[in-house]
């Protein structure tokens, strides 16, 4: 039998876990406020993103750090919930297969052509040698690296 594991917090902020047979489960006893805050027995509760540090090694910093503004200064670790970061890296890569020419193994080839102005400046993606992109990187030529989706991108998950 499977758990699901909900991060939690009442009104008053308390953050707490909750330990359900299934999403149905958790939906019920909250609809009929039976979760109640272990600190204050609140049973205004709501589910809240779990925490997971980006950044650094440093556990000592949480959300209640962060600046009201979000900013987040470098060097420190910025929390965030895993399906939203894993979404937003979807999103980013999809966008930028979606705004950009694939020019297959013609990468190194083209991005050379673009770099010295022989072609039109254009975002373009294909594949490249390790060898290649090295040699890229030392011609000044920025080149990023992305995960190959595969011909349907929707099967990133």
């Amino acid at each position: 039998m499977a758990t699901i594991i909900y991060d939690l917090e009442c009104d008053f902020a308390h953050r707490f876990e909750g330990w359900f047979r299934s999403a149905e489960d958790f939906d019920s006893q909250h609809g009929r406020h039976l979760i109640t805050c272990p600190q204050c027995g609140s049973s205004s509760v709501r589910k809240v993103p779990s925490r997971i540090n980006i950044g650094s090694n440093d556990q000592s910093r949480s959300v209640a750090d962060t600046p009201a503004n979000g900013a987040v200064s470098a060097g420190k670790s910025n929390t965030v919930d895993v399906a939203t970061a894993f979404v937003m890296a979807k999103q980013v890569i999809q966008a930028l297969v979606a705004h950009s020419e694939d020019v297959g193994e013609r990468f190194a080839e083209e991005a050379r052509k673009i770099h010295y102005e022989e072609a039109p400046a254009r975002a373009i993606r294909g594949q490249a040698s390790p060898e290649e992109c090295e040699e890229l990187r030392d011609e000044g030529i920025d080149i990023v690296a992305l995960p190959n989706l595969g011909p349907d991108s929707s099967s990133l998950n």
